[in-house]
């Protein structure tokens, strides 16, 4: 079985964030992702009614259980792996990782250890110091705009987090038709693009091979080959029924009866 992030051993980490508002956003974008750990560190100003306006009621209990601290040490001593999250790039930010790559790499550490996802204030991120603290840092491929409002920032990382935390669909494996469902398809199909004269009744099989070939790609399945099998059949009906009823109008233009079918 595929193994999955255990987001109970997340945390979204805000370090002096300005606005109460984002705050909120944060919480309601970890809070649609699944996780429900966040700290906040320093921030200019906590005003928990405009934490909430953005927050909504859905994130209330992400916003009631915010670990507060005073200083980053203080916030990251008790986690095992710390993730940096950075928009710049070159100098001493080497080792960057892309947030889908950061949640694969989560899911073994995950288990057993608490990890932080680190986001630093809207105007200047994660100083140099700060990222010398982080076992890995992250960064968001942008266009030639780089910078991305902090809940926008947490919500792409959470999203690829959560991603990682679901169980992949079991593969399914259809039944292909067999080879004498085929055979009689295409049996059923040659006759009746000859009798329409799509085919050369001389040469049929030249043309049938690339009808073949087609199918043949399609991997066609039991049931598609039944449905094949019976537009055929329509279609042959109804050309006959053209057929006769084509017939009986001429019968009737020459007033004679026509032969019953």
């Amino acid at each position: 079985m595929t193994d999955t992030i255990a987001l109970n051993n997340i945390a979204i980490v805000l370090l002096h964030p300005r606005f109460p508002e984002n705050i909120g956003s944060a919480a309601r974008a970890a809070c649609n992702m699944g996780i429900r750990n966040l700290t906040v560190v320093d921030p200019e100003r906590y005003d928990l009614s405009r934490v909430m306006k953005l927050a909504t009621h859905a994130a209330w209990e992400v916003v009631e259980n915010i670990s507060l601290y005073e200083t980053f040490g203080e916030a990251v001593a008790e986690f095992s792996y710390v993730v940096g999250t950075t928009a710049r790039l070159g100098g001493q930010r080497e080792v960057l990782l892309r947030p889908s790559v950061l949640a694969r790499r989560l899911i073994p550490l995950s288990k057993e250890n608490r990890i932080a996802v680190v986001f630093g204030p809207e105007d200047r991120g994660l100083t140099n110091e700060e990222l010398r603290l982080c076992h890995e840092l992250v960064n968001i491929p942008t266009a030639d705009f780089s910078s991305l409002n902090l809940a926008q920032a947490v919500m792409v990382i959470c999203y690829e987090l959560h991603l990682a935390s679901r169980k992949p669909p079991a593969d399914f494996s259809p039944r292909l038709a067999s080879r004498h469902e085929l055979d009689g398809m295409y049996e059923q199909v040659k006759e009746l693009l000859v009798r329409i004269s799509y085919l050369n009744p001389e040469n049929p099989d030249y043309w049938m091979h690339k009808l073949r070939q087609f199918f043949t790609r399609l991997q066609l399945r039991a049931r598609e080959v039944s449905l094949i099998r019976g537009i055929c059949r329509q279609v042959d009906w109804y050309a006959g029924k053209r057929y006769r009823d084509g017939r009986g109008d001429l019968l009737a233009e020459m007033g004679e009866r026509p032969d019953r079918e």
